[in-house]
This record gives structure tokens, sequence and C-alpha cells, in this order.
């Protein structure tokens, strides 16, 4: 029986994949500044979103990895990216228009549309505290206000300054022509209107890491580097905050992956070690567009805590971060049944299979036991045919599905019966649209109605659902699945639904009877 550490070692879970690459750095030799760094950061110009979280979420489940083959001490730090000039007004602010004179400001200095914070920076640092906190991560929060105003970075810009040609070099030639004429890596904060200014920097000075330029009235203006009277363009600001801070892993989108030798090389010519990198694939709306803070499109994470636990959604972000997924509401009750199913598949895995299970990584290699005995899509498809206004009125035939379950000793279920109540509400009641059966699905249900009439097996889901295959395939559906495609759209008003023999177990033998006859009485079309 292999130990942990050696399963660990040698798992194929993508988490374990990249911390051993974080453990190759060192050798066997602990690092200098006595621990690994994990980064992720946040660009506040917009409300943090999922794709915000996941990156988090997915970074942490690097870092538990890492823990687990490694005694080496961790920290993670969450860079909130703060100074950076507001180049846009959003549009999902209470009143965009009064925004418009803060444009250039740091985000630090615009004003809280919200007015709840000091700035819009710091409310949109507090919304990203709270839903981290919210999910139990363990981080650091820096703010690069505080980063550069404090003297943190000054070292670092002072060798900016020395290194100014090394840097400028890298950047250049990324550059198309017309943009290296006016390039310079810093940009000054203009000491009387504080806007973060895009000009041309006349001169350099390393000896008193000082910068002069013309402001756009043609004003000349010597600035020091430090103290945060001057911040870095966001690509060597990347580099830069690598070198300083010691990052050893970070992750980000695809949209970034071709900055990455810029990040790595600015890195490198401030005496840092570049980190080991991830980039993931980026997020998606129900249209197929990128995920916008600005634009606030897709899911939010206040969204899918309506709807789901938390853990669904750590569960949906676990999930082939390579690939691109869509957020949207239709993903939920996916992510909720798929997590349970891992979640009970975990006690009879063996070690190796426990270390590639998703709920490992989402609870840090202590998940709990599941107590979802009815599944979340099948709970929808109750509340749609119950009737039920609140979680008691499902509970009525919980309890009858399941004795033994009780709110009390399955909060899990009491919670999911909640949440689909209020999904269905929202996104299944609106869409539902009933059909009549033909003439051969007509057959079958009455059929099938009869057989339940004088069923005497019980709520046995499987023997339930034996037979109602045994009706569909006397009835000649060519595919079976036409069969089942019916009793949904007949019965349930979706071209979807759950396994059917479980369904009538749920809502039990006789209201599945009463179902059947109003529908082919033509009593849910009517509805």
């Amino acid at each position: 029986m292999p130990n942990l550490r050696d399963a660990a070692m040698n798992s194929k879970a993508w988490p374990f994949e990249e911390a051993r690459r974080v453990l190759k750095r060192y050798e066997g030799k602990d690092p200098e500044k006595g621990h690994v760094l994990f980064e992720t950061g946040y660009g506040p110009s917009g409300l943090p979103h999922i794709g915000t979280f996941g990156e988090v979420q997915r970074t942490t489940m690097v870092r538990r990895a890492f823990e687990m083959i490694s005694d080496i001490p961790t920290r993670l730090v969450c860079f909130s990216d703060d100074l950076d000039g507001m180049r846009k007004v959003p549009d999902n602010v209470p009143d965009p228009a009064k925004l418009r004179e803060s444009l250039q400001l740091p985000l630090t200095s615009v004003p809280d549309p919200y007015g709840q914070y000091p700035s819009y920076g710091d409310h949109n640092n507090a919304m990203l505290r709270r839903f981290l906190d919210t999910f139990g991560f363990e981080y650091e929060f820096i703010s690069a206000t505080q980063f550069y105003k404090s003297g943190r970075f000054d070292d670092t810009l002072l060798r900016c300054c020395e290194r100014y040609d090394a840097i400028m070099e890298i950047m250049l030639a990324s550059l198309r022509e017309e943009r290296q004429k006016t390039y310079s890596c810093f940009l000054p904060i203009h000491p009387e209107t504080g806007r973060v200014l895009y000009v041309p920097i006349k001169e350099v000075n390393a000896r008193d890491g000082t910068i002069i330029f013309d402001d756009e009235e043609g004003r000349e203006w010597t600035l020091p580097v430090t103290g945060g009277q001057v911040k870095l363009q966001w690509k060597p600001d990347f580099g830069a905050r690598w070198a300083a801070l010691g990052v050893d892993f970070e992750m980000y989108g695809k949209d970034h992956s071709t900055n990455t030798p810029i990040y790595d090389g600015i890195c490198r010519v401030l005496g840092g070690r570049a980190p080991e990198h991830f980039t993931y694939e980026l997020f998606l709306d129900e249209k197929g567009q990128k995920i916008s803070k600005s634009k606030g499109n897709g899911l939010t994470i206040d969204e899918w805590l309506t709807y789901a636990a938390t853990e669904s959604l750590g569960y949906f972000m676990y999930q082939k971060p390579k690939t691109a997924k869509r957020m949207h509401f239709d993903v939920i009750p996916k992510a909720v049944d798929e997590y349970h199913q891992h979640l009970r598949a975990f006690a009879e895995q063996t070690l190796d299979q426990q270390l590639a299970n998703p709920v490992w990584h989402i609870h840090g290699g202590k998940p709990p036991e599941s107590k979802m005995t009815v599944p979340f899509a099948m709970l929808l498809n109750l509340a749609s045919v119950a009737g039920a206004v609140d979680k008691e009125g499902l509970w009525g035939f919980i309890r009858r599905y399941a004795p033994e379950a009780s709110p009390e000793t399955h909060p899990d279920l009491d919670q999911a019966a909640g949440f689909a109540l209020r999904y269905f509400t929202d996104f299944v009641a609106p869409k539902r649209v009933f059909r009549a059966p033909t003439d051969t699905e007509r057959a079958a249900m009455k059929d099938l109605a009869g057989r339940l009439k004088s069923w005497e097996g019980g709520l046995d889901g499987e023997a339930l659902q034996t037979m109602v295959f045994a009706v569909g395939t006397e009835h000649k559906f060519e595919p079976l699945r036409n069969w089942f495609t019916a009793l949904y759209e007949v019965l349930l008003g979706a071209s979807q639904g759950p396994r059917f023999g479980g369904f009538i177990a749920l809502y039990g033998v006789r209201e599945t009877i009463a179902l059947i006859e109003k529908a082919l009485a033509g009593e849910l079309i009517s509805a």
C-alpha cells in the first residue's frame, strides 16, 4: 500500500502535476525566503466575477496539493492592481455618467458609486475579500496602492530605473512602431490632478531614481519613482511584482498567454526568478463571449450561490481548466449532481482514485459524506409537478421515498430542496411547454397508467424503471429514448428529465397515475 505522499507524487490529477513542477524549482533545497509563494491577481476595474473566484480556487487546489508532497511552508497572496487608472466607465454601476470625470484616476481615487467605501477600488476590493472569505480561502490581500505608497515596492522600482534600457528592449519588441515612439514602462501620477498619465518620458535618472516628463499641457515635471508617485505599466508591473515578492506560482487566463515571455523577461532583468505558470481557458457567457468585469455578463458568485451550494462551484472549477467553459445558469444542476456522485464514490475508492477525485481537491483531502439521497435534477422535476411553494412541500414526498431522511439528518438535501424550488421558479417554470401525446404515445401512457394501478412493487425505483422500459419496448418505440422524451414533454413540459422509475418512486405511484391522466385529458396544456 503506497503512503499518501508517495501516491500524491504519482497522481495524474492536474493540481498534483502543477505542485510537482513547483517542488522541482528547489530540487530538495528550501527557498531562501523560507516559503513557497502562490499568487493570484485581481484587476478591480469591475466587480469580481466567477473567473476571479476560479483563479483563487484553482490556485488553492495546487497549494494544497503542494503541501501534501512537501514540508516547505506556503503563502497565498491575492494582489489587487488598484492603482491602475480607470480607463473606461463600467456599464454595471449606479449612475455611470457621474464617473466620467474620474477617468484616468487610480481606482482607489475614484469615488465609490455605491457610496459605501472610500473609493471604487476599495469597494471592489471589499467585494473580492467578502466572497473569498465566504468560501473560507486562506490568503493574504495586498493592495497595489499600499504596495507602492508604503515603500514595499521601492527597491524594485529603483532597479527598474537602473535597468530601464533592458526593460524597454523587451517591451519595445512587442509593440507596433507608432506605439514604440511614446512608450515607457513608467506611468507618472500627476502631482496636481492625481491622474495616471500616458506620456513620453524625457529622462530616466538611475542615480537619484527620478523621471522627467511633460504633462498634457506641456509643463515639465520631475518625480521620484518611489513612494507611489509613479506606477508601472501593467505588463512590466506583472513581472516586477514577481521579482519583488518572489512569486513561485501564478495562473492566469489564456488572454495573458502571449505576454508570458514579457512577464518572465522583466522578472529576470530585475533579478528575480520567473515563477511556474498555468494558463487556463476563459469563461464564456451563454452567447459564447468572454466574461468581463466591466460588462457584468456571465454569472456572478452571488447568482450561483442563489441556486446551489459553494461546493458545486468548486467542482465546476476543478473540471478541465484548460477547456473553455460556458458559465450560465443551465450548468448549475449538472454541477450539483456530479459533485455528489463523486462524493458518494469517494469512500469506496482506492487511494490513487481518491487523489484523482475532484472532491479531494475541493475539500483539501477531507471530503464530507453526501446526504443527497435525491438528485438535484429529480428535485427540479418534483418541484415541477408537486406544486410545492416551500421546502416542506417537497419534504412530504422526500420522507415517503426516504423515511430515514430529515432536514436535520440530511442538511445538504434540505438546502438543495430550497435551491431547487428557487431554480425551478426562476428558470424552469417560465420555459415549460407541454404538448399533447401522439396516438402511439397516448396508448403507451394509458398502458403505463394501467400497470401502475396494479403495481405491488412498492417504491423501488429500479423495478419501476424496468417496467417503464417494458412499456416503451412493447409499444415499439425506436429508438427507446423517444418513449422517455415523450414522457418528459407530455408530463413535465421539458425535453429532458430524470430516470423515470426513480421519479415515480419519489413522486408516488398514485400521484404519477393522476399526472398521466391529467396529461391525457389535456389539462396540463391548458393549465
